[in-house]
């Protein structure tokens, strides 16, 4: 694999399959934050340990220190166990090597977030995040790691745009690519590297967004005028809107694969809607702000999305089904975009001043953490979106 300048470190081989992780609750504790310790053995066992650390942290669950309440020791290359507060959870850690090892790491995260944090949160450590590299304005690279920022690697190395990358399952993903010449939707394996043209459309498209159940997929396109909103589903396209005098784009499925939220100008200002797919109603959801971008629907009915107040741009979450007086901003204004849930509806993904973040939406008060800067490395990370 051919190297960058701008790639700090980039990882070849392809991601391990999770292991089965034994958990045994016996208690539920309450705390905001659970104190752990980490002290294991073995091959690899600081780029586990490591590894762990971040990642526990990451879920806005746990706090590592020497005394911790939960005690996590073991033997990186057989298992590790961590007890505490009632609690037992056993996770393999099959390593040969620091990156297996720290894939172990992220693996016994996940566990432990959901056996140990309060209410069973999700974990999404192991979750992969594709992005975009932006080299010049005319090349940028798919890339892809996880939410740690660790084990970056290219996914393509074409020397042309590839843009909009959204996730259409655990191994593949649709973005947007000009290797012919015109614009053109690609699906690539993640995992083997095999790519084909998924969708050849006439004008300008926008990234395709997967249904709920991965039988529909919904795009923003121009091949008959101005870009308006389809659902493809068992080769044909059904038109959701037809505003002549506007641009829509940005869709973003519902939970129960019904609705679709997308962003569209018709009134000279980027603002979101939602637009129900058999009965193609449609109605606006947000107001406040010159413009409203970005959306993306989470698992739990809410949406992530990017606000514009004052010249500057701030990550946003509502109920859309309440609208704008649900709406709460969740970071400092600056250059935020692309918001993107993870697995736990607690947290995003999203970009700002050129690099990415993991943003916690939860209100700093009740225990919320400041957003945290993936990775550091020259260059120009953008459009991050996770699989969940």
């Amino acid at each position: 694999m051919r190297k960058t300048g701008i790639l700090a470190v980039v990882c070849a081989a392809a991601m391990a399959a999770c292991a089965e992780t034994v958990v045994d609750v016996t208690s539920v504790g309450e705390k905001e934050k659970t104190s752990v310790s980490i002290n294991v053995t073995g091959q690899s066992a600081a780029a586990y340990a490591a590894t762990l650390k971040r990642n526990l942290e990451l879920t806005g669950c746990f706090v590592v220190r020497g005394d911790g309440a939960v005690k996590v020791t073991g033997t990186v290359g057989g298992s590790v166990t961590a007890r505490g507060a009632g609690k037992i959870v056993t996770a393999p850690a099959p390593a040969t090597d620091d990156k297996s090892a720290r894939m172990a790491a992220r693996r016994m995260s996940d566990a432990m977030c959901e056996a140990m944090s309060k209410n069973g949160q999700k974990g999404f450590a192991c979750d992969r995040v594709i992005f975009v590299s932006r080299k010049t304005p005319r090349s940028s690279e798919l890339c892809m790691c996880y939410p740690d920022g660790q084990d970056v690697r290219e996914l393509t190395r074409d020397g042309k745009a590839a843009v909009g990358p959204r996730w259409k399952d655990a191994n593949t993903v649709y973005y947007i690519g000009y290797l012919n010449g015109g614009q053109q939707i690609f699906e690539h394996n993640v995992e083997t590297g095999a790519r084909k043209v998924a969708f050849n459309l006439k004008g300008i498209s926008s990234p395709a967004a997967v249904s709920p159940d991965g039988t529909k997929v919904a795009i923003a396109a121009s091949f008959q005028g101005n870009p308006e909103l389809y659902v493809l589903s068992g080769g044909r396209y059904t038109r959701l809107t037809n505003t002549k005098t506007a641009s829509e784009g940005q869709p973003t499925w519902s939970p129960d694969g019904t609705k679709i939220a997308y962003v569209s100008d018709e009134t000279r200002h980027p603002q979101i809607y939602v637009i129900d797919v058999a009965t193609k109603e449609k109605r606006r959801v947000t107001a406040k702000g010159s413009q409203n971008v970005d959306p993306d629907w989470g698992s739990d009915g809410r949406l992530t999305y990017i606000t514009k107040r004052g010249g500057l741009s701030q990550v946003a979450v509502m109920d859309p089904k309440v609208g704008d007086s649900s709406a709460r901003l969740v970071t400092a204004p600056g250059s935020w975009e692309h918001p993107a849930w993870a697995r736990d509806g607690r947290h995003v993904v999203a970009g700002r001043d050129k690099a990415l973040f993991v943003v916690d939406t939860v209100e700093k008060e009740k225990g919320g953490d400041e957003p945290r800067q993936m990775f550091k490395a020259n260059g120009n990370w953008i459009t991050p979106t996770l699989m969940r």
